[in-house]
């Protein structure tokens, strides 16, 4: 088995040092957490399948031209990725209300909006990630205005393309979390998308039955959690054969 640096681990993912220079390897864990890592578990075989179909929707969105860290998958549960540098955002897109919309603004779940709406929040685990305006962001350095026009730019492509994506699987895609980062390449540095895109991380609803097929059924004790992420990855096409078993990670070198 390898045995590599691990650089940093998070809630859901690990990284280790990559192969080579300007690489990294993503590692995707079975851990689940939820209100900000009040509520904690584990979903079995979720690693396996968030690497495969953040590595189908990278590849996806590669296609129609949309920057991404993704290399290519290395086996079950990692892939290699190029190593940016993490703008500390992240950005929800909302097509329907629900979560923390529905909360704030007192709107029934499943309300449709007048149009996608982009949210910023600040990266930051300890303050609870706070919501943020563009006056905050470009104030405190954190992304210079080119950047946010960027990052805006490409959050409305990307949920162009993945709301038909789903669409053409019965699916809606509620809302999604998506994180950028700064990938340089020689003097040029441009803003390309990082982190993962999967039921970690999204919304998804069945069309027809309105069922949750996401980590909401972990927040909120719906059970069949694994069977939902396993139903994303069907209809995708992508359920790994035999189901999403288990594979050990790299050794690590302290």
């Amino acid at each position: 088995m390898a045995r590599r640096r691990q650089l940093y681990e998070g809630k859901a993912k690990i990284l280790f040092e990559g192969p080579e220079p300007g690489t990294l390897v993503q590692y995707f864990k079975d851990d689940a957490t939820a209100f900000n890592a009040q509520k904690k578990g584990v979903i079995t075989g979720k690693g396996v399948l968030n690497n495969r179909i953040s590595e189908y929707l990278m590849l996806r969105l590669g296609e129609i031209g949309i920057p991404t860290h993704f290399i290519r998958r290395l086996n079950m549960r990692e892939q290699l990725i190029r190593e940016v540098e993490i703008i500390p955002l992240e950005i929800v897109v909302r097509n329907i209300a629900a979560g923390s919309l529905s909360t704030r603004l007192g709107i029934a779940e499943g309300t449709a909006l007048p149009r996608s709406i982009i949210e910023y929040y600040y990266k930051n685990d300890q303050l609870g990630d706070p919501m943020v305006a563009e006056e905050h962001i470009t104030a405190f350095g954190w992304a210079a205005p080119q950047d946010l026009d960027d990052i805006m730019g490409l959050s409305l492509r990307i949920n162009d393309f993945l709301c038909g994506l789903f669409l053409g699987i019965g699916i809606k895609l509620v809302d999604f979390k998506i994180e950028f980062g700064r990938l340089w390449e020689n003097e040029e540095m441009r803003i390309v998308l990082a982190d993962e895109i999967s039921p970690d991380s999204c919304r998804f609803w069945d069309i027809k039955t309105g069922e949750k097929l996401d980590k909401d059924r972990f927040r909120r004790d719906l059970g069949k959690v694994e069977e939902a992420y396993q139903e994303v990855a069907r209809r995708l096409g992508i359920l790994p054969e035999g189901g999403p078993r288990d594979l050990k990670g790299p050794e690590t070198m302290q």
